[in-house]
């Protein structure tokens, strides 16, 4: 490959049609607005390309497209069934002993009565006790301070999940 071919993956990702492209970038992220803003940029000839236009999508979201991709989230040791991403996501929470699984429901509760929403944060590579240490950190956040931090764990959780996107095999 030169360096100034596409990746195989992210030409895979540039032909989809625009409904298959949509709903590929909808299980990386469900905001409309974030999934439209990335439609618009294709081709991209880089995964930096895309995962710039992620970063730009990302901060330009307004309160409701972020509850709209923070809708998409299960809460934190609880992975979708069937959802081999949240599973391999959360997998710091696989093997958390019976208190601390305990503990993460009631943080979980505690935090979405307090903000309105799941907690959000980067899970991959984290264990279940950063998790916790997390959600104890930012609950005593305002919404204002709240919502920024949730922008940026969105933003991270986008880039990887878009690195799979574009690196899988077909």
């Amino acid at each position: 490959m030169t360096s100034t071919s596409t990746p195989p993956g992210l030409a895979r990702f540039n032909a989809l049609e625009e409904l298959a492209a949509a709903a590929a970038l909808h299980e990386a992220c469900a905001s409309t607005a974030w999934v439209r803003h990335l439609l618009a940029g294709r081709p991209y000839a880089t995964p930096e390309a895309l995962c710039a236009a992620s970063d730009a999508a990302t901060a330009e979201l307004t309160a409701a497209d972020l509850a709209e991709a923070m809708a998409g989230h299960p809460p934190i040791g609880r992975p979708r069934p069937g959802d081999p991403a949240s599973a391999r996501e959360q997998s710091g929470m696989a093997g958390a002993a019976d208190a601390l699984r305990a503990e993460m429901l009631e943080l979980n509760l505690a935090y979405q009565e307090r903000f309105g929403h799941v907690f959000l944060i980067c899970a991959t590579g984290r264990s279940g006790e950063e998790m916790r240490d997390a959600v104890r950190a930012r609950i005593g956040n305002s919404p204002e301070q709240e919502r920024e931090i949730v922008r940026t764990e969105l933003g991270k959780i986008n880039r990887i999940r878009l690195a799979r996107l574009v690196e899988e095999d077909a």
